[in-house]
């Protein structure tokens, strides 16, 4: 067994300090205020402790290096701990991270992660348990939306986000950020096309509700079905009609003299309602 003793020396052995933004140690880092990280060799930027947390915790991803702040380094000891030996962790003053890594949304803290297991949607459907709660996404292209419905599939339990051809990437750094690192928590998985995604959800016995403004049932009187996928669409177009006309439509009710709701928000309020114990009974609609 590793003694703490032991762990502390090889934590010490890990740290390398970092005085020059050009040291090519930490090339992974530069400028990623200006261009993300995403499609460098496949990594991402998770950026402050929680979501540091989250990227050493995850089976799905490591940490390729880490980089903190001087002034921060005694405090996250514990969690820095928890880096596979050998992984390095940078250390830099504040002028040095502040070149290096833009405005100081950081906190301070910074790593470069890696995803080491790309689910399938197959492998995700294979997965579920009888009581399934999904997420399916189509067209979804604004990062802290995408961020948002993360944060929220964690927050109220569900198993898994389904994202069509069409979404934006979940790793964009600026996607983890708003989602706190639910990105790195809720697995995930892209598909084809939005119909592509139906057709493998349907295959697997799970009934599939669209929100929409103009859904056929009220929110607060649907009931679920034992397994299920919420499928949400862009703001403004919003999802196909073709797809509309074809699936169990809900809408959450707002005034009269106000459009929609933001599709984040609308997630949220779906899955608290869907996501609450009850029976589990197939959804009604206006035309039973």
């Amino acid at each position: 067994m590793t003694g703490r003793g032991e762990s502390n020396e090889a934590l010490e052995s890990s740290i390398l300090l970092i005085d020059d933004p050009a040291d090519e140690r930490i090339a992974a880092y530069r400028n990623i205020r200006e261009k993300d990280v995403v499609g460098r060799q496949g990594c991402f930027v998770a950026e402050g402790k929680v979501v540091l947390n989250l990227l050493l915790s995850a089976a799905r991803f490591r940490a390729e290096s880490v980089l903190v702040l001087e002034n921060r380094l005694a405090g996250l000891h514990d969690l820095l701990a928890k880096c596979p030996r050998g992984t390095p962790i940078y250390v830099a003053g504040a002028a040095v991270m502040d070149a290096v890594a833009g405005y100081p949304v950081h906190r301070g803290i910074l790593a470069i992660g890696r995803r080491t297991v790309d689910l399938s949607v197959s492998d995700i459907l294979a997965r579920l348990g009888p009581r399934a709660l999904l997420v399916t996404l189509c067209g979804i292209a604004n990062h802290d939306n995408i961020g948002s419905i993360f944060r929220n599939a964690a927050a109220f339990g569900a198993d898994a986000v389904l994202l069509d051809q069409t979404c934006c990437d979940p790793l964009y750094r600026k996607a983890i950020r708003v989602s706190v690192g639910a990105a790195l928590k809720v697995p995930f998985a892209r598909g084809g096309t939005i119909s592509d995604l139906l057709h493998e959800l349907e295959t697997a016995d799970i009934d599939i509700v669209a929100l929409s403004p103009a859904g056929r049932t009220d929110i607060r009187i649907a009931a679920r079905a034992k397994r299920l996928s919420l499928l949400l669409g862009s703001e403004g177009d919003g999802l196909p009609r073709a797809i509309l006309d074809r699936l169990q439509t809900v809408r959450i009710p707002i005034a009269s003299d106000f459009d929609s709701l933001n599709v984040a928000t609308a997630s949220g309020i779906a899955l608290a309602h869907f996501a609450a114990p009850g029976p589990p009974e197939r959804l009604e609609t206006d035309d039973d």
